[in-house]
């Protein structure tokens, strides 16, 4: 079988150009500064940062549009005071349920 595949291979690299392709390729795949291993990990990590961009714009809109509200009137202010820092009127009680 071997001897069949190398019948076969061996004129190619009598070749002076097969050669210079495959050097170029084995070059351009494994030792050059921008090879291709690089380039597909970088792809991967450009991808992953892509995603985490639209996750925080989201998160940025989101927290936009709670300022606004929050800046739009008193009673949304007081509703968001009460909820996440446990303020209180005077002479109030706060009971907290946890589920």
């Amino acid at each position: 079988m071997w001897t069949s595949i190398w019948t076969v291979i061996k004129p190619l690299f009598r070749n002076k150009y097969f050669i210079s392709a495959f050097a170029f390729l084995v070059w351009i795949t494994f030792f050059d500064d921008n090879n291709l291993i690089e380039r597909a990990r970088l792809t991967k990590r450009i991808n992953a940062y892509e995603i985490q961009k639209e996750h925080y714009q989201e998160e940025i809109e989101q927290n936009t549009r709670k300022l606004q509200e929050l800046k739009s009137s008193t009673e949304n202010l007081e509703k968001f005071a009460r909820e996440e820092y446990l303020m209180k009127k005077k002479n109030e009680t706060i009971f907290i349920i946890k589920e």
